[in-house]
């Protein structure tokens, strides 16, 4: 309701033309609100900003996703593009400008004021998902010879231009960083205190190289809402904060999921991204996975003989292989998951291994024991496999345990593969992990049935 409340009142101040009414209600309401009144009437985003104090605009474009943000620079006057982008944190500036076409970027970047130019474009020239990338120059640095008092009197100087106050950096002359404070630490001391006397030279820091899903992890262990960031010799070039990891940490899930789905990462929200953009992002994995499956109709083409002479062994196929593909598509998403938390990493591959083999022997044990069961009532009602039952439900039995544990095994290995190899464990999706066991557990299936039924029925 206060949403519908939101909207009303903008439509009707808009329609008056009062644009300083509008400016003192639009500066009264929450943030969140209107980011979701951008979201609502995104054809108005640019009289939204336009009407918001610069600061509350900047804070509210910031959480838009990147194609509103498009939208809202394309509909603002080069002036106000400026005046934005210049009250931007430099973190969230090159976050939005590494999205756009690299003809655009020069020109924005000609509107910035000369030091946050420089600031930019030493962040943009990190690579890519790198710490470097989020990291913002605006923190609090003293100096270890500095009194508490002195250290108090600094953060009313510069602290409202940083990012944020919690913590409290100590370099040396040099920029070298030294040691970390919360600020309650010097809250809680006497003024005169001399900040070494209350160093430890414990301190967490990320290198500016870093991969960002690694900095996830590391605020994950440490519980902190900022870690500084240094260069190979240690000098402190800036932090990175925990909402820009927690937006981070969205972005990488959403892409594991999508690409754990059998698709490549979509880096527009689906209902804004043009449909045939969509199939071209779908259509690459389908054909890979189509031409996997032709290895099916090939692998039991080899077994066409064996087929001919007991034609009941066709009728268990889609249970062999669906056993097969759900059990390593089962084990891929549960070990992807475990890598992306930082509960697992390559060298426990082994670990694993040994969980995953007692898993798929139990699995498949399972499952078999009730394909035996099934396959003997059957045949008990309806008189349907004829003398040889118990074999066949002994064939299919065991065949669902190789299957199995060959499923397991290779959904849980081969992001650990992937990993080692340098790619993304996420692209052992789910659906390739199930078609390579498909392939694989037909070759399973006729080997077990041609060694226990040769003689028999073969």
């Amino acid at each position: 309701m206060e949403n519908e409340a939101l909207l009303e009142k903008f439509s009707d101040l808009v329609e008056e033309k009062n644009f300083r009414e509008l400016t003192v209600y639009l500066d009264d309401q929450l943030i969140t609100d209107i980011a979701e009144l951008i979201h609502e009437e995104p054809d108005d985003a640019g009289v939204i900003i336009n009407n918001l104090s610069i600061s509350r605009a900047a804070a509210a474009f910031r959480i838009l996703d990147f194609p509103l943000q498009e939208d809202v620079i394309k509909s603002l006057a080069p002036a106000k593009i400026a005046e934005l982008l210049n009250e931007l944190p430099a973190d969230d500036r090159t976050s939005f400008l590494e999205e756009l076409p690299s003809e655009a970027v020069k020109e924005l970047i000609k509107l910035l004021d000369p030091e946050e130019r420089r600031i930019t474009l030493s962040l943009l020239g990190y690579k890519e998902n790198s710490v470097g990338r989020i990291m913002t120059p605006d923190y609090i640095a003293v100096r270890e010879e500095w009194t508490v008092k002195e250290v108090l009197n600094y953060i009313r100087e510069h602290g409202k231009d940083s990012e944020t106050i919690d913590v409290i950096y100590v370099i040396d002359s040099h920029g070298h960083l030294l040691d970390d404070f919360r600020i309650r630490e010097f809250l809680l001391v006497s003024p005169d205190t001399v900040v070494h006397t209350l160093m430890d030279d414990r301190f967490v820091s990320l290198h500016v190289n870093d991969d960002q899903e690694e900095a996830i992890q590391v605020f994950r262990m440490e519980n902190r809402v900022a870690l500084p960031v240094v260069d190979d010799q240690g000098i402190l070039l800036g932090i990175v904060t925990i909402d820009d990891m927690l937006w981070i940490a969205n972005e990488e899930h959403t892409e594991d999921i999508q690409k754990i789905g059998g698709t490549e990462a979509l880096d527009e929200p689906y209902l804004d991204m043009p449909l045939l953009k969509l199939v071209k992002k779908r259509v690459g994995w389908l054909v890979v996975l189509f031409i996997g499956e032709m290895l099916t109709a090939t692998a039991m083409g080899f077994f066409e003989d064996e087929i001919a002479k007991a034609v009941v062994l066709a009728l268990f196929v889609p249970l062999i292989i669906s056993s097969g593909g759900n059990s390593g598509s089962q084990a891929s998403t549960l070990i992807i998951q475990a890598m992306a938390l930082g509960e697992i990493t390559i060298s426990d591959w082994w670990r694993v291994m040994r969980r995953e083999i007692i898993s798929g022997l139990l699995l498949g044990s399972t499952l078999g024991l009730i394909g035996f069961i099934r396959i003997l009532l059957w045949n008990t009602f309806f008189h349907t496999y004829g003398e040889h039952t118990v074999l066949i439900g002994a064939t299919v039995g065991f065949s669902l345990i190789g299957v199995v544990l060959w499923g397991t095994l290779s959904g849980s290995m081969l992001p650990l593969l992937l990993k080692k190899l340098g790619a993304d464990p996420a692209t052992s999706s789910a659906p390739f992990v199930a078609t390579l066991v498909d392939v694989t557990g037909l070759l399973i299936y006729f080997s077990v049935a041609y060694s226990m039924m040769k003689g028999v029925l073969l």
